[in-house]
């Protein structure tokens, strides 16, 4: 599950980090504003990777897909990146720990069929 879901968080990062650059035209929003909201969620999208498979992990990466949606209200684009990163985030959930199930099921497997005492 962990490499399924860091990858997509790292995706999230180059994206938020574009997003920032397109909210940066808008006359209402400092630069100030901008990257300070954009930096925490670039480096949530880093301290995720790593914590993922802890308990919270990925409530709190369900946390950054609202979050990711919600700022399309910054930038319109964002309402549709926003989702598609949620599907993604689903996909690297759901489809990842099946994977997880599968190599525990695997190694339980080879680990019973070995040879003992020889």
């Amino acid at each position: 599950m962990r490499t399924l879901c860091s990858s997509t968080l790292i995706g999230e990062f180059f994206v938020i980090g574009f997003a920032g650059l397109v909210a940066m035209k808008d006359p209402d929003l400092s630069m100030a504003q901008v990257w300070t909201v954009s930096g925490i969620a670039m480096f949530l999208c880093l301290v995720l990777c790593g914590v993922v498979t802890r308990p919270g992990g990925v409530a709190l990466g369900w946390a950054l897909q609202i979050a990711l949606i919600a700022s399309g209200f910054i930038v319109p684009t964002m309402f549709f990146l926003g989702a598609i990163f949620a599907a993604l985030w689903w996909a690297s959930v759901h489809f990842g720990r099946k994977v997880d199930e599968a190599k525990a099921r695997f190694a339980a497997q080879s680990g019973e069929g070995s040879p003992s005492g020889a």
